[in-house]
């Protein structure tokens, strides 16, 4: 029969799709006479499409074109002759569809550069990539299929995230830029969609701890209720190690009797082995903890933990975040540090706030400053509240530098294996350069009795 759409009904010998039969079960065929293989199939609930056998070598193929009517028996015959050029030439138009449906989608490529390449990386690195992957990444592109990723959708996905989180919007673009790396290398698709994208403007911190931050948050840290992750805190700013080295760190990467701490390559960013001479009051610190540690798994006939920060569940082994601890520290050291100047307006809202009781001074709580001075559309200073957690290794190599210590040293301690890494502390080293030079000026000065050694007046170096 031939087949026809209702408005060819002047065709005798045509049979409309409209007038085709509705089979009882199932579906059934209805064969086109002009083109071999055409066919519309009708199922029982009514539904017509139009279809195409064919043979390729000795497997029978059935190609969807399309449904009625949002395809015409015209059009549909149309695109079967198309389909059949194809098959003549040896192409196989449902093979090819049945591999676009089998090619891998972003949230498959996830999953295995997640299985294939994070393993092998730093406990930080895997869970950071992680949940910039799951958070942001998947929700937005699992779906679509890794080959048909392109760059305006990696800049799409860039810009959205960079509205909130301009410097996690480039971490995100790294990441997947290294993933779809690893897609080219797999055979998933042949060029990199995160080439060529402009990233966002960063601008390197230069926060460090003054002495006299440094004086409040040891207050803060003292009066903080949190005593394990307040020592976390402490450690950080007496090694100068990464947040992570910290809070991953075992028992047996140190050596308290030689006040050495070995970090093995797996744990440090450079990935390879660290050894860092612990001062006395690291030692002291670390000793204290570990003594606490075995008095209380003593006490409750337990095993000391593995970590020197233990987790609080069987899922966390060892703390992994601080975050809250260290928003409390830098609020109260904030405000402790107001209170020591009540001239400024922050001085005064904290002065008023202050409650005398017993013979007992109590501070207000950051939020309450902070709630007054907006009332009182006062603009509250930084205070501790724009410094990092990583400022905490940023203050220690500001301290060594002011002591005079070289670059290559403070590089050694830190861990960095570049030269300009630790370049970044170049201009602290002035003061005690300024005070050697003067003193050498002096002697000379001397010597030639123009002045007196004993009148050298060193200059300190940065508070």
């Amino acid at each position: 029969m031939r087949l026809l759409d209702k408005k060819d009904r002047r065709i005798p010998d045509g049979v409309t799709i409209a007038d085709l039969p509705t089979p009882a079960t199932g579906n059934k065929l209805y064969f086109d006479d002009d083109v071999k293989g055409f066919a519309c199939r009708v199922t029982a609930a009514g539904a017509r499409s139009f279809v195409l056998d064919y043979r390729v070598g000795q497997r029978q193929r059935r190609y969807t074109i399309g449904s009625h009517p949002d395809w015409t028996v015209a059009a549909a015959r149309e695109e079967a002759k198309g389909l059949k050029k194809k098959i003549d030439r040896g192409e196989d138009p449902m093979g090819e569809r049945h591999e676009v449906r089998a090619a891998p989608n972003v949230a498959d490529l996830i999953d295995r550069f997640k299985t294939d390449y994070l393993p092998a990386k730093r406990e930080s690195t895997q869970r950071d990539y992680t949940a910039h992957l799951d958070k942001l990444v998947r929700p937005t592109l699992g779906k679509t299929k890794v080959a048909d990723v392109t760059h305006s959708d990696i800049d799409g996905l860039h810009r959205d995230i960079s509205k909130g989180a301009p410097y996690r919007a480039n971490r995100v673009a790294a990441v997947l830029s290294k993933m779809f790396t690893l897609a080219i290398r797999w055979g998933w698709r042949s060029d990199n969609p995160v080439k060529g994208l402009e990233k966002n403007q960063e601008d390197r911190r230069n926060r460090y701890l003054t002495g006299e931050e440094l004086a409040h948050l040891s207050t803060a840290l003292q009066e903080h209720r949190d005593q394990k992750s307040a020592n976390a805190v402490r450690l950080l700013l007496l090694t100068g190690a990464r947040r992570m080295e910290v809070l991953a760190a075992t028992w047996a990467m140190f050596d308290l009797e030689t006040g050495v701490w070995i970090k093995p390559s797996a744990h440090t960013k450079q990935a390879k082995e660290h050894r860092v001479p612990l001062s006395a009051p690291a030692r002291k610190l670390l000793s204290d903890m570990k003594e606490a540690a075995e008095a209380k798994a003593k006490k409750d006939k337990s095993q000391v933990s593995l970590y020197v920060f233990a987790g609080r569940s069987k899922d966390d082994p060892h703390l992994t975040d601080i975050k809250r601890t260290w928003d409390s520290l830098t609020e109260r050291a904030t405000v402790l540090l107001w209170a020591t100047k009540p001239e400024t307006p922050a001085g005064k809202i904290v002065k008023r706030l202050t409650v005398e009781q017993d013979g007992k001074t109590t501070l207000p709580a950051f939020a309450d400053v902070a709630k007054s001075a907006a009332a009182e559309d006062v603009t509250l200073p930084a205070g501790l509240m724009d410094c990092r957690v990583h400022d905490l290794r940023h203050s220690y190599a500001s301290i060594l530098a002011s002591a005079g210590l070289s670059l290559p040293v403070i590089g050694a301690l830190l861990g960095h294996t570049q030269p300009a890494t630790t370049a970044r502390y170049a201009h602290l080293l002035d003061d005690p350069l300024r005070a050697a030079t003067e003193r050498v000026g002096a002697i000379v000065e001397a010597a030639a009795g123009r002045g007196k050694t004993a009148d050298v007046v060193e200059i300190h170096g940065r508070k």
